[in-house]
């Protein structure tokens, strides 16, 4: 079985998540995650999530990633006491204290080793499986040679890869940048992001700033390509990956949609330049296989750049009646226009034109103006809810 593995910031991205195709989700409790900028999920967020999951066949995995300090133990022993009375499906960790206090409070409760852990060779994801571990969530800077050695050394570990989202500058992203410029740790979750930014050089004792080698946008010495892995599912399955991960906790509804429908597809059916061209709808960073074939110098993004996007995110579905969607807004948009089909479903890429465009209070308008507010209009094409609606740009 492979699996594809979304994530899910809040309980609707869960959802969404699923809607869209995804096996199984990681998201992170109010506590002890790497990703503290997310919503996250409050306990009872975590209960029904997980639920909702399970009555549909999914798997949640819950991050606790943190380098954890004396202080967070007893939470962490509470935290893992709930995850395993909740039956999550596992607790992704990188702290081999808090894996020991998970293999020891609550002992039915699967433990990942998190991509933080920084697992880049056999005799480490051995040792992890001889400690409990069920699963290893593999080091980005792995060929897929190394991965292949990997799994044959332990073939019974399952082995978890990301393929695609953001990447980091540093290794397994331990990184101590955003502490030293800003006081927010980045191995407890609170990453400020300064390897984004443009920086200047100012010699000691001089007030003037020196330019160092860039562009007009400023100089990004630290800034990563996006990783995309799309056309190389089957290379990652032959080396023994059996969990394809997405990155984005914080990305938004139309990312997770659009990334989750596109792998879905591909894992499915097959690596398509059509299916590959989804990933160039939304806004991201020139993309790089990152060290899966080898040595890769090409792996920063020295412009700071982003591409915008060949589509933009106008409304996401809530319902269909009698011939017609209702919607919540997004993006502005008017009678008479034609937006595309975002679905799991078949009708995915069909077009359809806002005709009779009512707000929710009934009254017809030609502008969708107000801020996630709900319309409808006549719909021949039936969609359905947790469908987005886009507009390719021109």
């Amino acid at each position: 079985m492979k699996e594809l593995l979304a994530p899910a910031g809040n309980l609707a991205k869960l959802k969404l998540a699923f809607y869209f195709g995804a096996d199984a989700v990681y998201v992170g409790g109010k506590a002890f995650s790497l990703r503290a900028g997310a919503e996250n999920f409050t306990d009872e967020d975590l209960e029904e999530g997980i639920a909702y999951a399970h009555a549909r066949g999914k798997r949640v995995y819950v991050c606790a990633n943190i380098f954890a300090r004396n202080a967070d133990m007893g939470g962490l022993s509470r935290f893992f006491r709930f995850l395993e009375g909740v039956h999550a499906d596992g607790v992704i960790l990188s702290d081999m204290g808090a894996l020991s206090l998970a293999r020891r409070v609550a002992p039915a409760l699967p433990v990942h080793v998190s991509t933080q852990a920084n697992t880049t060779n056999a005799e480490a994801a051995r040792f992890y499986e001889s400690l409990g571990v069920s699963r290893v969530v593999l080091a980005r800077e792995l060929t897929l040679d190394e991965i292949s050695e990997i799994h044959a050394s332990a073939p019974a570990l399952e082995l978890e890869a990301f393929v695609h989202g953001a990447m980091c500058i540093s290794y397994s992203g331990r990184c101590y940048l955003s502490d030293y410029l800003d006081g927010r740790s980045s191995n407890r979750g609170a990453c400020s992001q300064p390897c984004r930014a443009a920086y200047e050089i100012r010699p000691v004792g001089r007030e003037e700033f020196l330019t160092a080698e860039g562009d007009g946008r400023g100089t990004y010495l630290l800034n990563s390509r996006d990783l995309n892995m799309s056309a190389h599912l089957n290379e990652l399955s032959a080396a023994g990956v059996s969990s394809f991960k997405i990155e984005g906790r914080m990305k938004s509804e139309y990312y997770l949609a659009t990334v989750v429908n596109a792998y879905r597809r591909i894992a499915d059916m097959g690596w398509s330049e059509s299916l590959a061209s989804e990933l160039e709808t939304l806004t991201h960073r020139a993309y790089t296989t990152a060290y899966a074939f080898g040595e890769n110098r090409e792996t920063t993004l020295s412009d700071g750049s982003q591409t915008a996007g060949s589509c933009e995110f106008v409304a996401i579905v809530r319902g269909y009646e009698a011939g017609r969607a209702r919607v919540e807004m997004r993006s502005r948009f008017f009678e008479g226009e034609t937006l595309e089909i975002l679905t799991p479903s078949p009708d995915f890429g069909r077009s359809v034109r806002v005709e009779n465009l009512q707000d929710a209070a009934g009254e017809g308008c030609r502008d969708a103006k107000l801020v996630q507010g709900e319309y409808t209009f006549r719909c021949p094409v039936p969609v359905r809810a947790g469908d987005i609606l886009r507009r390719r740009k021109v």
